[in-house]
Parts: C-alpha cells; structure tokens; sequence
C-alpha cells in the first residue's frame, strides 16, 4: 500500500515531470462536471470529495458552484495537516449526504472487502450524482506506468460495474447518478 506522505504528493500531484495529473487537467475535469450536472439539471448545494488529495477538483468546483458548501475527506494524515481536511477514510466516513460526491482513484488502494464497504458508503454519501474514477485492467494498455502508482490492486472494470450497478447508472465520463433516477437521461447515454 502507498504511503501518503509528502513524497507521494510531490511525485505524483506537484512534480510536473512526475505528476499523474495536472493542476488544469484538474481544473478541466471540474468544468466538464458542472457542465454535465448542469444540462441534466442536477441542482448542486453540497459536494463532498472523498480522499480529495490536494482538493484541486473541490476547489475547481467550488468556482462552478460557488454557493454550494464543499468538503475535503482524505485518507492522508500528511494532507489533512496541510489542508485541513476531515481525516477519514471512504469505507468508514460518515456525514449527510452531498448532492454530488467524488471518488477520484481511491478505489485502486483498497481491499475487495473495503471496496464493498466503500461502495455502499459513497450511496449513502449521494443524493444525486458522483464522480468515479479508477484504474481497471482494461486501462493498463493505455495508461502510463511512469506516472501511475504501481501500488494499486488492477481488477477488471466489470466487477466495479457491478458493485456500483446496485446503487447507480452510469451516465458516461465517470459520471453515475443515484437510483432511482430523478433526472430524465437517455437510454444511449448510459454506460
């Protein structure tokens, strides 16, 4: 398992010959949430991001919606001290529910077991929509080993499709909104 200290952070978040993913990729993917919540109409009061990291989606998303109430959740004792995020994990985080949730590469670090766990978490976490992302087996052909954390547990997409098939329907982008769906969406542009 990674240790997430400051050297893990610097490697794969702050170093840019390093890093995973950039400051405005970041930025990028929030704008492209918002625009999606928006044009289905998902009003967005709260959103909590689960082991958020250094809070670069949050904090992008808190300019999208700016009257919405954000909140950090990270696994990281080295990040909470920094950033002041709550200090929890995804499993075992409790609080009321936010109209849109995030779970970005979080899943990859953890057991089967916590993943289980994880997944009925973040459905009580969700009013509305959440944001999954995670490395699968299919995407090892495509992704780049320099920046990509060799510590994750590589499964196949299909067995976290159907964890998340109890409590969601994809709707493409790593965008999942809650069943029973309250918003009118497309039978095509489900995943």
């Amino acid at each position: 398992m990674a240790n997430f200290d400051k050297a893990y952070y610097q490697r794969f978040y702050e170093n840019a010959e390093t890093q995973a993913v950039s400051r405005e990729e970041q930025i990028e993917l929030a704008q492209f949430i918002a625009a999606y919540l928006r044009y289905i109409n998902v009003p967005v009061n709260s959103v909590l991001d689960v082991d958020c990291g250094l809070g670069q989606v949050l904090d992008a998303l808190a300019t999208e919606f700016p009257k919405a109430r954000t909140q950090g959740v990270e696994v990281s004792s080295y990040l909470c001290e920094t950033y002041g995020w709550h200090h929890a994990n995804v499993q075992d985080f409790r609080a009321p529910p936010s109209d849109f949730v995030i779970c970005n590469d979080v899943l990859g670090y953890l057991s089967k077991k916590a993943v289980r766990e994880a997944v009925k978490n973040l459905a009580c976490l969700t009013t509305s929509a959440l944001y999954l992302s995670v490395l699968t087996e299919e995407d090892q052909a495509i992704c780049d080993q320099e920046h990509t954390d060799p510590d994750q547990k590589i499964r196949p997409a299909q067995w976290y499709k159907d964890l998340f098939d109890k409590y969601f329907v994809g709707v493409s982008g790593g965008l999942f909104l809650k069943k029973p769906l309250a918003y009118p969406v497309w039978q095509m542009e489900r995943t």
